[in-house]
């Protein structure tokens, strides 16, 4: 009984965090991004993942918890200028489809898995910077913490933004009571601000909003047909909130960022680190049965 942090293969080597007395379960894929696939609380499904798109390795993963580095969004054709270059960076950047490292494994007080991601030769053809990340995720109870570190280990200034892609599995999305502390966002591909009530009108195919700026390092939402509230604290690096779900599909998606679209060639919000520098932030998932 307790906690406890085991590894299983399935299609991809899996790291399963437990705490069984709360029944919550979480599972890590290293190789496939760093990525949280699943949390299951009390026979519920947290996260929702599109299973067959994550059986395909040529497609990026639609669920969990992708991980955004050193770029949140997409770039224009996708490039990234530096030092009059021009780099190909994909959306929301490297991390989330590269291998990481499991480095440490803790099941005492809570269950516990860090993962390290270094840059590398195929990195710096898109992102010319070197870099170490590391990641440990928390599990207790009802709550999921994700402690993150990124460290330039470059000789000059490195410029990037990080940030999360939570997939939350959800019912009727009319029935969702949303905690957004902003009252205005833009649309993605419109410079528009547009004002914000709380409510969305999940009748359109598609809503893809940035909210800035954001009053509180806490989000929230209510899923009464599902019985429970979900709650994000994030540290004071995150500036920007993305609210991004599909008609016809299970979830939505809320997603911190440190930095808004564009911003490595921007420069808005753009975090910056010196040669030898790190700096660490936080988010936190809770969970609260109604």
């Amino acid at each position: 009984m307790g906690f406890s942090v085991t590894k299983e293969q399935k299609q991809y080597e899996t790291y399963i965090l437990s705490d069984s007395e709360a029944k919550s379960t979480v599972e890590v894929v290293p190789e496939k991004g760093g990525i949280i696939t699943l949390w299951t609380l009390q026979d519920k499904d947290i996260f929702y993942l599109d299973t067959e798109r994550f059986k395909d390795p040529e497609k990026t993963v639609r669920g969990g918890i992708p991980i955004l580095f050193p770029i949140c969004g997409d770039l224009p054709d996708n490039i990234f200028k530096h030092q009059g270059k021009e780099y190909q960076l994909k959306q929301h950047g490297v991390a989330r489809n590269l291998p990481w490292q499991v480095t440490q494994q803790k099941s005492d007080k809570l269950a516990s898995l860090s993962l390290v991601l270094s840059s590398n030769e195929e990195t710096k053809k898109v992102y010319p910077f070197d870099f170490e990340i590391t990641y440990t995720y928390q599990l207790k109870g009802n709550t999921l913490e994700l402690l993150q570190c990124y460290t330039n280990k470059s000789q000059e200034r490195m410029p990037f933004s990080f940030g999360f892609h939570p997939y939350f599995k959800v019912g009727d999305k009319n029935q969702l009571k949303l905690d957004i502390p902003s009252d205005q966002y833009k649309a993605k591909g419109s410079t528009e601000v547009v004002s914000f009530d709380g409510n969305f009108d999940f009748s359109v195919d598609e809503i893809d909003v940035a909210f800035a700026p954001i009053k509180a390092q806490s989000t929230s939402f209510e899923a009464a047909d599902l019985g429970y509230k979900l709650t994000i604290d994030y540290s004071n690096d995150f500036s920007t909130l993305v609210f991004w779900t599909v008609k016809g599909k299970d979830f939505i998606c809320v997603e911190p960022w440190s930095a808004p679209r564009y911003a490595i060639n921007t420069g808005e919000e753009l975090n910056y680190l010196e040669p030898g520098e790190s700096c660490i932030a936080t988010m936190t998932v809770r969970v609260t049965f109604l």
